[in-house]
């Protein structure tokens, strides 16, 4: 009641807004990221040839050349906004969706960017129905908010440069998934118009069975024009060539004109099913977006991005579930082959009647029942990925109906670039693993870090290719929206830079958060922003924490070697230690004392020696002495030399001539004491090591190890197995360190397998499988720990697998490196971020 005893309206929805201005002001209050944020003017290239930052990408470099006065200012922030719906009810069956808008700050560098600390919530857009087409009401203060950012900027200090200045933002793009697309761009994404890129060029087909929009047949006009797919008339079951063009991307101001003669109804929920005239037909405009209120929306190259996330995670579901047949999963079921039959293609396949049944012919792309059922035993029991690189996926497999289940987007991704060509080989056909090995390849290209722009216009011709391949294998129903939404993603790639500062994950994780804030079930909206408030204004109190405190700001990375935790053979003093004892190392599990044998030593001294900048002088000496006492030596002769007698003429030359060497060095020329401490694993480089012993039983591997080596001829990678020795801690007279027992195998004298027969396209994945009798084991069992990268082994799924001429049996291993997630590499620094 008010003072007149009048009842007080009450608000159908509440907004709860938060102002992004004093936010993005406090980026520049604290001296530690008032210096991140002008980290894109230092190091960037005119000439470069590789993409890692969107500072690098030509949109980023458009908006400066469109607006100079923006760029002259580098301390000016560029942003990205996100927004999706999550239902924060732990029980689904009551259908409730809030939807939270996030606004991420571009200006900061790789291990910063896109990290929760610097990732604001601008507003709660209440439920308990999606906003849909009228989200453009709720975002009416954010825009308002946005164009005075724009347009006049506001007073910020710099706790850097110790000076005011004014600030001024830019919306780069949005953020989302493709239903969320349509409704901030407006461009809806249903229906045979549904691609936002081809617009009313790309028409796709309704299946006359499936009921759904088909985009089979409609990538050949993507190839080169000499392409022989275009040429194929009975693959596609037309009769004529494919002649036209690929759709060309318009330009803000072309969208623009090209909406001007179209009446959309009024925003409301009243008016939510009406259309404007030629919706579905000539267009797919629902609305005029509120973004197009922006000074700058209309010349940017990128408005919104396509999301590879989910795109992903749709792709190989429709993979997976076909060749797998999962039931009601599958895109290969009845209505899809009296499709084929009504679109008169792959007669082989079309359904037919016998015994008053109806039957339906096996395809070459689905898997039988003993198949399936061994590939589900692998997955659930022999797969184990190293440790922080992927949720348990056995956790996903039911062997007892051998299905799947609860599989996550980061699990898809996972399985899609890394487990799905070596499950499928063997048990389809070479020309069908090998195009679905080019699609698994093609995704985990674009998800790279650091990307070389030849290499993008490379993929963008390999993706059509591989579309039309699939197209040849697959039915129509197979091809949904997001298998041809991939065609775009390299052309996106190359103007808005990498996938990681744009798609859905750390904004999913986000949203994950705000879902266990929600303790109040009567005020959800309401709860979910106090607990934000809290946990922001203590977030900005961990600014001014000691740099080894932990804390949000700065937390500590899974397996990472921090200093308060003891590490064998190091002390916090390292300025006067030889550049190979620096390296910190954290050694664990139970130690074991043990006498290394002479031969171990002797191993042990060479290895140390050989990897020590410090002594590379001392060894082009030696080489040149033995090559002048014997000019017939080749190269891996002298190696051999360089391995056994080098470290015996380094002690000997220390002592005739110990006016030549620094005393570190003298030390080290002295042998190391037998006695050691052998440990099952250690913590190094940000990865987890322990032995093969120590990790049975255990669902992750951490064993394999990648050390990069080189040659006269080409560099090559060796692979090897931490073996029992484990982990052990060198002392020497003065320095102290760790190295590790392995049993090595060279990747070059393994067993490649490759087919002539397979078109191989750039994308097409090369077969790392080295037999463990082939190989030759290198009598090298230390290596250093600095220099060791994981591995990820994998045994084959089946005893037999037949690939070619080629029979691979049960001891053949298959591997692949991969990188540290908190590692980028920027031009020539290497970039470490805490996440």
């Amino acid at each position: 009641m008010d003072r007149g005893g009048k009842r007080k309206a009450v608000a159908k929805k509440v907004l709860r807004y938060l102002p992004i201005t004093e936010r993005l002001k406090r980026m520049y209050m604290s001296s530690k990221t008032s210096e991140f944020m002008t980290w894109h003017t230092r190091g960037t290239s005119s000439t470069r040839t590789t993409i890692s930052h969107p500072c690098h990408s030509e949109a980023w470099k458009h908006v400066d050349q469109t607006f100079p006065d923006f760029a002259l200012e580098c301390r000016n922030v560029r942003l990205g906004l996100c927004t999706d719906g999550f239902n924060p009810n732990s029980d689904f069956s009551n259908p409730y969706s809030i939807w939270p808008v996030f606004i991420a700050v571009y200006n900061l560098p790789p291990e910063l960017c896109m990290k929760e600390p610097y990732i604001f919530m601008a507003m709660l857009i209440p439920g308990p129905r999606s906003p849909g087409r009228n989200i453009d009401i709720f975002l009416r203060p954010l825009i308002d908010e946005l164009n005075m950012l724009w347009n006049v900027g506001v007073e910020t200090w710099d706790a850097c440069r110790k000076q005011n200045f004014m600030l001024r933002a830019c919306l780069l793009w949005t953020i989302s998934d493709f239903p969320a697309y349509g409704m901030l761009s407006g461009w809806s994404t249903h229906g045979r118009l549904a691609c936002p890129y081809c617009l009313g060029d790309g028409v796709a087909h309704q299946l006359k069975f499936g009921k759904k929009p088909c985009w089979w047949g409609c990538h050949r006009r993507f190839l080169e024009h000499e392409h022989a797919f275009r040429r194929d008339t009975q693959s596609w079951g037309i009769s004529r060539s494919e002649r036209r063009r690929p759709p060309s991307v318009l330009s803000g101001v072309e969208i623009l004109r090209s909406m001007e003669n179209i009446i959309f109804p009024p925003f409301g929920s009243q008016f939510d099913n009406m259309r404007a005239d030629g919706f579905g037909r000539t267009h797919n405009w629902i609305k005029r977006s509120i973004f197009w209120e922006l000074p700058y929306w209309k010349h940017l190259l990128v408005r919104h991005n396509l999301d590879v996330m989910h795109i992903e995670k749709n792709c190989f579901d429709n993979v997976f579930n076909t060749v797998m047949n999962v039931k009601g999963k599958t895109k290969d079921n009845s209505n899809s082959r009296r499709d084929m039959e009504q679109m008169n293609i792959r007669r082989e396949l079309h359904l037919y009647d016998r015994n008053m049944a109806t039957y339906q012919p096996k395809a070459s792309y689905v898997l039988d029942k003993p198949s399936i059922i061994n590939i589900c035993h692998w997955l659930k029991h022999e797969v184990k990925l190293p440790d922080g690189y992927s949720s348990n996926i056995g956790h996903c497999v039911n062997t007892t109906t051998n299905t799947f289940y609860s599989m996550k987007s980061h699990d898809c991704h996972v399985f899609m670039q890394r487990l799905l060509p070596i499950t499928l080989r063997g048990y389809l056909s070479l020309p069908i693993w090998a195009t679905i090995s080019e699609f698994c390849k093609f995704f985990r290209l674009i998800c790279a870090k650091e990307l070389c722009i030849a290499d993008i216009e490379k993929m963008q011709d390999a993706i059509a290719v591989t579309l039309c391949k699939l197209e040849k294998i697959f039915p129509p129903s197979f091809f949904d929206s997001m298998e041809h939404l991939t065609i775009h993603l390299p052309w996106e790639l190359k103007v808005c830079g990498p996938v990681q500062f744009r798609w859905m994950y750390p904004f999913e994780r986000l949203m994950k958060k705000l879902k266990e804030k929600a303790k109040n079930k009567q005020f959800l909206e309401g709860s979910i922003v106090e607990k934000f408030w809290v946990q922001e204004v203590a977030l900005f109190c961990e600014h001014y924490f000691d740099d080894n405190c932990g804390s949000r700001i700065n937390p500590h990375v899974r397996n990472e070697v921090r200093p308060n935790m003891l590490v064998v053979g190091e002390t916090s003093n390292d300025v006067d230690k030889l550049s190979i004892f620096k390296h910190p190392v954290t050694n664990f599990s139970r130690t074991k004392n043990r006498v290394l044998t002479n031969e171990e030593l002797h191993h042990v001294h060479s290895y140390v020696l050989l990897n020590t900048p410090e002594v590379q002088p001392y060894i082009d000496h030696f080489e040149c002495q033995l090559r002048q006492s014997s000019p017939a030596l080749n190269d891996f002769d002298v190696a051999e030399q360089r391995m056994t007698h080098f470290a015996t003429w380094f002690e000997t030359m220390a002592q005739l001539f110990p006016q030549n060497f620094t005393q570190q060095l003298i030390e080290l020329s002295q042998w190391p004491k037998k006695k050691t401490m052998a440990y099952g694993g250690s913590y190094v480089n940000g990865f987890k090591f322990h032995t093969r012993m120590y990790g049975e039983g255990k669902r992750t591997s951490n064993w394999g190890i990648c050390v990069l080596g080189e040659t006269s001829e080409e560099v090559m990678s060796s692979r090897a197995y931490v073996r029992g020795g484990g982990h052990h801690a060198i002392r020497g007279r003065s320095n102290n360190g760790s190295v590790v027992g392995s049993e090595r195998h060279r990747y070059l004298s393994g067993v490649h397998i490759s087919s002539q027969n397979v078109d191989h396209s750039p994308m097409t994945p090369p077969s790392n499988a080295i037999n463990s009798f082939a190989t030759n084991t290198r009598d090298e069992p230390f290596t250093q720990p600095n220099v060791t990268q994981q591995s990820v082994p994998s045994t084959q799924p089946r005893d037999h697998i037949v690939l070619g001429d080629l029979k691979v049996n049960d001891k053949v291993k298959v591997l692949g490196n991969y990188c540290h997630k908190v590692v980028y590499r920027m031009a020539t620094q290497l970039w470490k971020f805490r996440t």
